[in-house]
């Protein structure tokens, strides 16, 4: 064969193989189910639940009754107090104060790092990051067992929650890409560029294909979360966490240390099966240490263009910080009501997640029966979101209803997991919707921004209703239930089939103009595909 000859079957050979083989991108199950396991341990028990629950505990332990001198009676019925950035304030209030400003610095965090894992193949390390960082957290507690030592639950509690949502917003906003490379959806796009079907009927299955992936993901969570939850109850009877007030505070720190042992072990198969997949090149003149700044100046300036984004986002602002700053408060009463114990709080958490994986599961087998959209699963659970401030706005002028009561608490748990926890699922699964694909991370992490921001708003203005109303509790819950009518109406308004034609524009607009370059895995808004576009 001549040299001729040769060089013009090789540049053949050239055009028939995609310059990218996408194929080694392929979602396998054992991925998948790598990427379900690591939720079972990153479900929030260290950072969320028992750490808020061991640091309100300890400044209850150390806080004294504010209706004798300080430090001369310990709390009781008359309330509780402590001195806490420079006034003395009600426990309740510090919790919800001190929630504000980890809040306050997740948002600083995400904005300079958010966009990092929409380049190159990093993402995974910063996932790996916040993920060893909040283990370490969680070890970090098992020095905390003292109500002396209240100041470095406070360090604690405020690193716990910032690595916990750090990695569960890296980890979140891998779903899309699973999604995109889902065996099926991709011979489905394969149809669709055979002209066998419809692009409508794609955008279609795409969607379900990330409801059923985030769906399943928090089921199977809560699954495991059953799991170690009763494992839990064995470690409690050992240490006789009942028998004592020192036991129950230990009890605290062991059972966080304990779901930081879990949650490293379920995340080591998703360390080593996540693939990793193409992102966007670095633009010219920037390096990752500016390119974060820049992209999230170009994310907020674009959303008033991205018109649907922009009410969505408006809703999640809104809807976020109504269902983060409820939970906290009925938190701070549920652990007033059960008097901080270890095992009540346990047994709680069962019953909740138990509830919680039965409703998210049953959602998505409505959803998936009848093909709902994702905007109409999460209207109806945003009802519903409204019915819980509703209960808690009953107990300002009574004491005979508002999570005042134990078996208010116990139906609490089991209402919050049936009705509201799918929340998280189809909140998350509707920024997919309304963000594009080549820098989806960015908008997941500008989401989580906005949300964080929401709530440390909330907490903020909670504390000072809390204190202005006289130590009445329940008064936030007025504020909390206006607050939620008046999202509905931004959500309403949110049309995702505009979304998507809106993103496929703002994509093609951002590459003309050299903002990033993509390659052909993101060449498209919603398909990711260099052939199957929206119209604009």
């Amino acid at each position: 064969m001549s040299a001729d000859a040769e060089e013009k079957k090789l540049a053949a050979s050239e055009l028939e193989t995609p310059p990218e083989d996408s194929s080694r991108w392929t979602t396998s199950r054992p991925e998948l189910w790598a990427y379900y396991v690591y939720y079972i341990g990153n479900n929030g028990l260290s950072g969320f639940n028992f750490g808020p629950s061991q640091f309100q505990n300890l400044l209850f332990l150390a806080g004294y009754d504010p209706t004798q001198p300080p430090f001369t009676a310990p709390c009781g019925d008359n309330g509780c107090v402590l001195p806490y950035l420079g006034r003395v304030r009600d426990i309740n209030s510090i919790v919800l104060m001190t929630n504000g400003i980890s809040f306050a610095l997740q948002a600083v965090l995400l904005l300079m790092i958010g966009a990092w894992a929409d380049y190159g193949t990093s993402r995974p390390n910063i996932t790996i990051f916040f993920t060893l960082l909040a283990v370490a957290v969680s070890f970090g507690w098992l020095g905390v067992e003292d109500a002396s030592q209240w100041r470095s639950g406070v360090v604690l509690y405020i690193l716990g929650l910032i690595a916990y949502q750090c990695a569960l917003t890296f980890w979140t906003a891998a779903f899309p890409g699973l999604a995109r490379d889902l065996p099926e959806v991709k011979e489905s796009l394969e149809e669709v560029k055979s002209g066998r079907k419809s692009l409508a009927d794609h955008t279609t299955l795409t969607s379900l294909s990330r409801n059923r992936i985030s769906n399943i993901s928090f089921t199977i969570s809560s699954l495991g979360e059953i799991i170690v939850l009763a494992i839990m109850v064995g470690i409690l009877k050992g240490i006789k966490s009942d028998a004592s007030t020192e036991n129950n505070t230990k009890a605290f720190s062991v059972l966080i240390a304990f779901s930081g042992a879990v949650w490293l072990l379920c995340a080591i198969p998703w360390f080593v099966l996540e693939k990793r997949r193409p992102g966007l090149n670095l633009p010219s003149g920037t390096t990752l240490l500016t390119v974060g700044f820049r992209q999230t100046y170009v994310a907020f300036r674009e959303c008033l263009r991205l018109k649907q984004t922009f009410l969505y986002l408006v809703f999640y602002f809104l809807m976020g910080d109504v269902l983060n700053t409820t939970v906290t408060v009925i938190g701070t009463l549920q652990n007033t009501v059960v008097a901080y114990s270890t095992l009540q709080l346990t047994l709680l958490l069962i019953v909740g997640i138990v509830a919680q994986g039965l409703g998210i599961y049953l959602f998505w087998i409505v959803q998936k029966r009848f093909k709902i959209s994702t905007k109409a699963m999460l209207s109806f659970n945003v009802f519903w979101i409204i019915i819980l401030t509703i209960w808690g706005l009953i107990g300002v002028h009574t004491d005979k209803f508002g999570f005042k009561h134990v078996w208010e608490i116990w139906l609490y748990q089991a209402f919050y997991g049936l009705m509201v926890c799918p929340w998280y699922a189809y909140s998350q699964t509707m920024i997919s919707e309304v963000s594009p694909l080549p820098q989806m991370f960015l908008f997941f992490a500008l989401f989580s921004v906005i949300g964080k921001t929401s709530a440390f708003i909330g907490p903020f203005v909670s504390s000072a209703i809390i204190t202005a109303s006289g130590n009445n509790d329940n008064m936030p819950f007025a504020f909390l239930f206006a607050l939620g009518v008046v999202s509905t109406i931004f959500l309403y308004f949110v049309d995702v089939d505009k979304s998507r034609v809106e993103c496929e524009a703002f994509i093609r607009a951002e590459q003309e103009r050299k903002a990033f370059e993509a390659s052909e895995h993101f060449a498209s808004a919603y398909t990711g595909d260099v052939d199957v576009k929206m119209d604009v």
